[in-house]
């Protein structure tokens, strides 16, 4: 039994660490000898730490046990129309570092590192499995832990590197805080290092989902752009993030040369990786043309396929898609009735491209905002009357937006029309407490079956985020590089919409241009990726956009009302909102542990 409690961080998640076959009662507890002698006990351990790779699809009760995000819900791209969802809390202000959320995610992934430690310091001992598979399968742990910090370094800024010894449980560890530079370096020496003896591709079915090469070398660089990122490099504004000492803990002075580093990181990746082990995800249609609208919709539907660099096998992906179903009263099996509570934002819809690929505000765009046209969407077999603003758009719109007046994609029960307005078959008065806050709903990651299934991944790193991310990077290092049009065209070559400097649309003239160009096409293809929450930090522009008027349709209304775009929600984002604030309780008992400003 532990000596005392801990006062840290790691009070709970060393109690509640290591493993679950560490933690029972006193006379029924295996030893980490017992643990470690075989591979049968060994490899259950190993896989509770691979419990902390987070479940992002179970964004309705974010945190737990499973890491869920609040990501989605927490950004301009989306909101949940249930008042229990936490994400919503956050998105007006109502959360402190006492909010439950807040301590899961600290305790949750600490756990995970120290359970990552203590399976590297044991695993040599196992006497059933071969040399070559435990220096593997350390190297997994090793990717892990550094994969948790990361996830931890997202959240929090920077944080306690506990170093490479799990600490004992009943040490009074105080520990302050170590700089995000440091944190990102230990990072990338870890991950680089984890590489070095981890396979490229896994041998068989059962292996899919364990780290690869590929994936800890692509969170590599995503850490080193992180520290390259505007939050992170040279911001003065958060020159009161230090220590009890004065030691900054964000760098106070701007560097180029970290751009660098991560262009640098990327472009070894795709060197090494591309096309041979990983390549962007492309489908024909049933006449063998090259489908755009497929291509995109199915890289997120087809489990491990050659874009997918990281996923969680087991996911709450029914939950999820009970979210994506509209509620479509009268439909004649609950396998096309579900909630449609996850609403897209005006704002995220706006985003968008039309079908020549410009921005809606563009003049040449073509973008109609009233009226209604005979149009047939890329899943429709026929021709609808649908308003304008609907029409016309690019395929990543149709594969990612539920509008009113949509062909539902479970066709098993007949053509369903899903009707968004106050009364309509979806709306906020037929679903009762089921209905899109903002009259849309979100459609990625929705399949073509029943909604209640439990057997899809969660991708957590794809391609096409490499490609963006390296696009930015090198505009950033080097904006005379070709690359950053290249790659950044590529991703629109896949999405159907014509690339910039074709003779149908001009290329970006300038870094700055070129900038906005790589986020603008960053925010549609990784749409309700969990991306976007942490993106608009990174680029210190969280004032901007998750902050004042969320915008959405007039949900309460039938048409014509309805269509006016109204106010859903005024969001409250500041200075202190860049960061998690770390949880009261550890900051309370850990002296040297400052907390993050304004909270």
């Amino acid at each position: 039994m532990m000596k005392k409690l801990l006062y840290l961080f790691l009070v709970i998640v060393l109690m509640s660490s290591c493993s679950k076959y560490l933690d029972q009662v006193p006379d029924d507890r295996l030893t980490l000898d017992e643990t470690f002698r075989t591979w049968g006990t060994a490899q259950r351990f190993l896989a509770d730490v691979y419990r902390s790779v987070p479940d992002e699809y179970g964004q309705r009760n974010p945190g737990s046990e499973n890491n869920r995000g609040l990501w989605t819900g927490g950004s301009d791209e989306a909101d949940y129309v249930w008042g229990f969802v936490q994400s919503n809390d956050v998105n007006i202000g109502n959360w402190d570092a006492n909010s439950g959320f807040v301590g899961d995610y600290w305790r949750n992934f600490y756990r995970g590192i120290r359970s990552a430690s203590v399976f590297m310091e044991n695993a040599d001992a196992i006497k059933d499995l071969s040399p070559d598979k435990i220096k593997q399968y350390k190297a997994e742990a090793r990717a892990l832990r550094a994969m948790y910090y990361f996830y931890l370094m997202r959240i929090y800024g920077p944080v306690i590197i506990l170093g490479e010894k799990a600490p004992p449980v009943d040490a009074d560890l105080q520990l302050p805080r170590n700089s995000f530079d440091e944190c990102v370096d230990y990072v990338a020496t870890e991950l680089a290092k984890a590489a070095e003896d981890l396979p490229v591709t896994q041998e068989n079915d059962e292996d899919y989902g364990r780290v690869t090469k590929g994936a800890a070398l692509a969170f590599r660089a995503n850490a080193l752009m992180y520290a390259a990122s505007p939050l992170y490099n040279g911001n003065t504004d958060f020159a009161d993030m230090a220590n009890k000492d004065g030691k900054h803990l964000i760098s106070q002075t701007f560097d180029v040369n970290k751009w660098t580093r991560a262009a640098e990181a990327y472009k070894a990746f795709l060197s090494t990786f591309v096309p041979g082990t990983y390549d962007l995800f492309r489908k024909n249609d049933a006449n063998g043309n090259y489908d755009p609208y497929l291509s995109c919709r199915d890289a997120i539907l087809t489990d491990w396929n050659k874009e997918v660099i990281f996923a969680r096998p087991g996911s709450s992906i029914g939950p999820r898609q009970y979210e994506l179903t509209p509620y479509h009263n009268g439909a004649s099996s609950r396998d096309v009735r579900g909630s449609g509570g996850l609403g897209a934002t005006q704002n995220m819809v706006d985003a968008f491209f039309m079908k020549n690929g410009r921005s809606i505000d563009d003049p040449l765009s073509g973008y109609m905002k009233e009226g209604t046209s005979m149009f047939r969407t890329p899943y429709d077999t026929h021709e609808k009357e649908i308003y304008n603003q609907w029409v016309n758009r690019e395929p990543r719109f149709y594969v990612n937006i539920t509008f009113d007046g949509s062909t539902w994609l479970n066709r098993s029960f007949g053509e369903i029309t899903t009707r968004l307005y106050n009364t309509g078959n979806s709306g906020k008065q037929t679903g009762g407490g089921d209905y899109s806050p903002t009259g849309y709903i979100v459609r990625k990651a929705m399949g073509l079956g029943a909604w209640d299934i439990s057997n899809r991944t969660v991708i957590l790193v794809r391609l096409a985020e490499v490609y963006l991310s390296y696009a930015e990077c090198v505009n950033e290092a080097d904006p005379s590089n070709p690359d950053a049009l290249k790659y950044l065209n590529l991703i629109r070559e896949r999405a159907g919409i014509p690339q910039y400097g074709s003779a149908e649309l001009p290329a970006p003239a300038g870094q700055n241009a070129m900038r906005e160009a790589i986020r603008k096409e960053r925010r549609v293809e990784l749409a309700f990726e969990n991306n976007r929450f942490f993106d608009v930090r990174r680029w210190k522009i969280g004032e901007q956009t998750q902050n004042g008027p969320m915008y959405g349709l007039n949900i309460s209304a039938d048409m014509p009302d309805f269509l006016k775009v109204v106010t859903f929600e005024t969001r409250v984002f500041n200075r202190r909102h860049y960061f998690f604030p770390i949880p009261s309780n550890d900051v309370n008992n850990d002296k040297q542990l400052v907390q993050n400003p304004g909270w």
